[in-house]
């Protein structure tokens, strides 16, 4: 696999924002949505109209049979500081030789720091594929498996995937990054657009999105 940045690294949350002011949509309706991390509140099927845009774009771009299935979008700050906690204090316990730094650099390969996750801005989806009747793809680890869980395979390169889930990959990947998200690389799931870390991916000179509340 690459070198991989994470996304607590320095280059990344040295990037400005410039935020653009673009609302938050509710993508129900327009994507297939599905309810395992639903909130009351219906945040998770909010996303930055840009990003809507595009994955509207990758929608059309699949091949046929296969639909975009959106399982997260916008997150609340309050909630991405308790996902980022509890899976450090996981770690913590783990591997308890870990120092402060190492900790928070592990914790970021599964969730970001709550001042620069991008789920907050509204610019993150976690989402995977589905067959035209609904059924999920075999994409080579369950939605959201830690590096623990998963051996790595959560990985977006990680070497030892079936040939089918390799072949999924592909599929969705191709058509996300045609449609201009990038992924971070240590979920094969999270893609994203108009971040800190789309910015610094891409090259762009700031991020357009900042936290954002529904």
């Amino acid at each position: 696999m690459r070198d991989i940045v994470l996304i607590s690294d320095a280059r990344v949350a040295s990037i400005p924002v410039e935020e653009s002011g673009e609302p938050l949509i509710d993508v129900r309706g327009r994507l297939e949505t599905d309810r395992r991390l639903a909130d009351a509140e219906g945040a998770f099927a909010h996303l930055r109209l840009g990003l809507l845009d595009r994955l509207e774009k990758a929608q059309a771009q699949l091949p046929g049979g296969y639909r975009l299935l959106v399982v997260e979008g916008y997150r609340p700050p309050a909630t991405q500081k308790k996902i980022f906690d509890d899976y450090s204090a996981e770690l913590r316990a783990t591997f308890p030789e870990m120092s402060p730094a190492e900790l928070r650099s592990a914790a970021s390969r599964y969730v970001s720091p709550v001042e620069i996750a991008p789920h907050t801005a509204g610019a993150a989806v976690d989402l995977t594929l589905s067959a035209e009747d609904g059924t999920e793809l075999d994409m080579g680890t369950p939605l959201n498996a830690t590096p623990e869980q998963s051996g790595g395979a959560c990985y977006t390169e990680a070497p030892g995937l079936s040939a089918e889930a390799r072949h999924h990959r592909r599929i969705l990947g191709t058509a996300l990054e045609t449609a201009g998200l990038v992924n971070y690389p240590t979920e094969w799931w999270h893609w994203s657009y108009g971040d800190r870390y789309w910015a610094m991916t891409t090259g762009a000179p700031c991020a357009v999105y900042g936290p954002v509340s529904v």
